[in-house]
């Protein structure tokens, strides 16, 4: 009997999709590289569909001289703007974060290829994707191949949300004109990159096999690897892409320092039943509110009482994070304003600038601290300037279905 509900189970656990790395490997595409020295950016997300690690492949086939590792090092195991040391043998490590985010002139000088197989987390405000930037901006400088091994935007190929970027607020964590949700796999943002921007370096982009624009990583039955320390779930970049720009205002916790990082709002002050009626009288598409009591176990508001909601995903293609977001914070205005003003007042200019790097643009700040009622002018911000991404990114988009 239990031979038998194993038969059962195992093929509903094997994953549809094979990854660029899987591809790269299965379809002999290294083998053009053999003779190549290949330095390798990735972490430990840099796995195939059966988690065997990619620096390992790159390994057993000699392809590798040089390792390059992120933000929160080659292990995933540092905090952000935590200082990163990494080993692995032989092999040099170069840390592409803290004083040095470009890979140098000297870390270059020996190799021929750059292989980029990190998960990206499908938002902007996310520093592995503008890694890939810097990354192709090197390369070309010195005619080095980039080659990008698709994987999946987590959050699915279909939804475009949020605020687009303004070249003076360009920074390490949104370097790229963008919505704050773009849809889009990294692959296809390597290509975006390339031609708008004018990089120009020799990219290749290994894609993935069986996987659709509508699939959330859910949907593809890969095992999800925690991106950082505050993503430990497959469904988390949802709801990064939720709060995650509410929790830089100070305002309120959003689940970090609890075991629900960006998935609740909470703050000592918020009457959780009224906050929750409140959210979920607007009817926004894919979500509801439920009303939540939690004490986080480090922070700002470490051991105390936080009453807020739960935020949960019904329908993953219907749901719109940044459109959700908006409304977080604008019922959050209406119920409590002085509270809200009050908190609002006491940001310090740096945090206030960190916050503006986050949203790519100052008018959010405006209207936040400026309007009464914020929730619909956020929710249409820049809505014809998405339009317009929505027809660039179309010659961009390897998969089409």
């Amino acid at each position: 009997m239990r031979a038998l509900l194993l038969i059962l189970i195992i093929p509903f656990l094997q994953a549809s999709v094979d990854l660029g790395v899987d591809v790269f490997f299965k379809e002999q595409h290294y083998q053009k590289y053999l003779n190549k020295r290949v330095g390798l950016i990735t972490n430990q997300t840099g796995v195939n569909k059966n988690q065997c690690s990619t620096i390992q492949l790159f390994k057993k086939h000699s392809l590798l001289v040089a390792l390059f590792a992120p933000e929160h090092g080659l292990d995933g195991n540092h905090y952000a703007f935590e200082k990163v040391a990494d080993q692995q043998g032989a092999i040099p490590v170069y840390s592409l974060h803290g004083a040095t985010r470009r890979p140098t002139k000297e870390m270059l000088k020996n190799i021929d290829t750059l292989v980029y197989d990190i998960q990206d987390i499908g938002v902007r405000s996310y520093t592995y994707a503008t890694t890939l930037f810097y990354v192709m901006e090197e390369a070309a400088k010195y005619n080095i191949e980039v080659v990008v091994l698709d994987r999946p935007n987590p959050i699915n190929g279909l939804t475009v949300d949020g605020m687009m970027l303004e070249p003076n607020w360009r920074s390490y964590i949104g370097y790229v004109n963008i919505p704050y949700c773009h849809g889009m796999t990294i692959g296809e943002l390597a290509r975006l990159f390339n031609s708008e921007y004018k990089i120009n370096c020799k990219l290749t982009v290994i894609p993935m096999h069986g996987w659709k624009r509508s699939m959330s990583y859910a949907d593809t039955g890969l095992n999800w690897v925690p991106t950082s320390p505050h993503i430990p779930e497959e469904s988390t970049p949802f709801f990064y892409a939720t709060t995650g720009i509410l929790g830089e205002l100070d305002l309120v916790n959003i689940g970090i320092g609890y075991t629900l990082p960006f998935k609740v709002i909470g703050a000592p002050w918020i009457n959780a039943n009224l906050y929750a009626a409140k959210l979920n009288d607007q009817h926004l598409p894919g979500v509801h509110f439920k009303p939540f009591h939690y004490r986080p176990f480090y922070g700002s508001l470490k051991g105390k009482e936080c009453h807020g909601v739960l935020i949960q995903v019904t329908d993953p293609i219907k749901y719109r994070p940044l459109t959700t977001q908006y409304m977080l914070l604008g019922v959050l205005k209406s119920l409590y304003p002085q509270k809200v003003q009050q908190l609002l007042s006491k940001m310090s200019e740096s945090k206030k600038k960190l916050f503006c790097k986050a949203c790519g643009n100052e008018e959010i700040w405006r209207i936040i601290t400026q309007e009464k009622f914020i929730a619909w002018k956020l929710i249409k911000f820049q809505s014809d300037e998405r339009e317009a991404f929505m027809e660039k990114r179309a010659k961009y988009l390897i998969y089409k279905s």
